[in-house]
């Protein structure tokens, strides 16, 4: 996957066709692959301490996408990690993750799916709290410190 290019862009800075694409993949994922009826828009994407991560092919097909919040009490918030079905097995999250990693002010927290709880605690991310339900899918909360 040498031919992805990171791209970056703060909440209020980000482009609508690169929005719209992360928006798309999004919704493909979280909700038709994974059969999960609610609402993405959570009016946090445009937030001026939202840092939108995503990998892109040359014609702009957003390959992997994470979202990075600012936390309101101190911290960052990891989420909307995805990956295209196509583009699955080849650690792109974790090239995300990694880079979110690398400016996110501590404590970094999550809610991971619970089958990627493994994937989280590869880059030293801890369980901190007890499995829930969200959409259907049971989450773990985890910590950064």
């Amino acid at each position: 996957m040498d031919d992805l290019t990171l791209r970056e862009a703060r909440g209020p800075e980000i482009s609508a066709a690169d929005l719209y694409a992360a928006l798309c993949l999004r919704s493909e994922v979280f909700v038709v692959e994974q059969e999960c009826a609610y609402l993405d828009l959570d009016g946090r994407d445009l937030e001026p301490g939202t840092t939108h991560l995503w990998l892109a092919t040359s014609d702009g097909t957003v390959a992997s996408y994470v979202r990075v919040l600012t936390e309101p009490g101190g911290g960052h918030r990891i989420g909307r990690v995805v990956t295209r079905p196509a583009n699955r097995g080849a650690h792109l999250t974790g090239r995300l993750i990694e880079h979110a990693l690398s400016f996110a002010e501590r404590p970094v927290v999550l809610d991971a799916q619970s089958h990627l709880v493994e994937v989280y605690a590869r880059h030293g991310f801890v369980p901190d709290g007890s499995e829930f339900v969200e959409d259907g899918i049971a989450h773990t909360p985890m910590r950064l410190p």
